[in-house]
């Protein structure tokens, strides 16, 4: 269970994407209209925000200032709604819902939701110029940002989802695929945090300990998506449940079972948790990405 403390400051961080976001984003009555309000739509108001958690917490545990984490927070939430605008529409997962509310498609129909997506991605871009770091800092956000969107990254990895549905995949050919597709835009997070924070002379060894808590969390996160795409809701979901299996995508469940996916998952955790181990001591709020692994793999299954 989370501390009160920790709940606190995920909605406070959460509330501040969504008041970065609404400050930052084209408003929605600035012409063309539509295509401004698709994209609020798709950003304002909806999940968990996880990976905008993960570069608060690195950024704050190393000194980032708040405004550079804002800014960095949105960038990476606007590449994550671009992915799910497109994942949603008929030619790909064709889903109808998301977040609890309709999906931008759903709303805007399939041009405008394509659009909306197409123009988050440069948006993304444009917030991280905002920000105040050095030159050097803010090419490697961008560095870090396009490279786990790339066909190296998600995009590379939602190709291969596709071209698998129906197939057989071995444990390790559906770890590469996650690695790519929801693992790398969750390690991006939180090596974009590291690179809004101050510079250190033990800066290497920290961020081969991130880089290990940023892959296991990653995988886990995605186990747990497929556990609970098998043991949830609609309503708990806030998107349509059992359409892994009914469109015979393979998982981690389909792979390995119910339990030992569970199992799978929390060695994940203790993998994150081990990392966070190697960190300095004299480095403030390492608790707080504990929590943000424990919250990843606590998600309600």
């Amino acid at each position: 269970m989370m501390s009160s403390a920790f709940n606190d400051w995920v909605k406070t961080r959460q509330a501040r994407v969504e008041e970065t976001a609404c400050k930052n984003l084209p408003k929605a009555d600035l012409f063309p209209e539509p295509l401004h309000e698709a994209m609020r739509y798709s950003v304002l108001g909806g999940g968990k925000r996880v990976r905008p958690l993960l570069v608060y917490a690195v950024g704050e545990m190393l000194g980032a200032k708040s405004s550079d984490l804002d800014l960095t927070a949105l960038a990476i939430e606007c590449v994550h709604s671009y992915s799910l605008i497109h994942d949603d529409m008929p030619c790909m997962d064709n889903d109808m819902l998301r977040h609890g509310k309709p999906t931008t498609h759903a709303r805007f129909g399939e041009a405008m939701a394509m659009l909306a997506g197409d123009a988050l991605q440069p948006e993304a871009f444009c917030i991280l110029s905002k920000t105040e770091l050095p030159a050097e800092r803010k090419v490697l956000l961008v560095e870090h940002l396009a490279q786990a969107s790339s066909t190296r990254g998600m995009c590379g990895g939602q190709a291969i989802d596709l071209s698998m549905v129906g197939k057989k995949m071995t444990l390790e050919e559906l770890r590469r695929m996650h690695a790519m597709k929801t693992g790398a835009l969750l390690l991006c997070s939180v090596l974009m945090g590291a690179a809004c924070g101050k510079e250190r002379a033990d800066e290497e060894a920290i961020l081969a300990s991130l880089k290990e808590y940023g892959t296991a969390i990653g995988l886990a996160f995605q186990i747990v998506d497929d556990i609970l795409d098998v043991t949830a809701d609609t309503a708990l979901l806030g998107k349509t449940a059992g359409k892994d299996a009914k469109e015979d995508k393979p998982t981690y469940v389909s792979l390995l079972g119910l339990e030992s996916a569970k199992e799978m998952a929390k060695e994940q955790y203790e993998k994150a948790c081990h990392a966070l181990e190697q960190l300095p001591d004299d480095l403030p709020g390492k608790e707080r990405l504990r929590e943000i692994a424990y919250f990843i793999v606590g998600r309600n299954y």
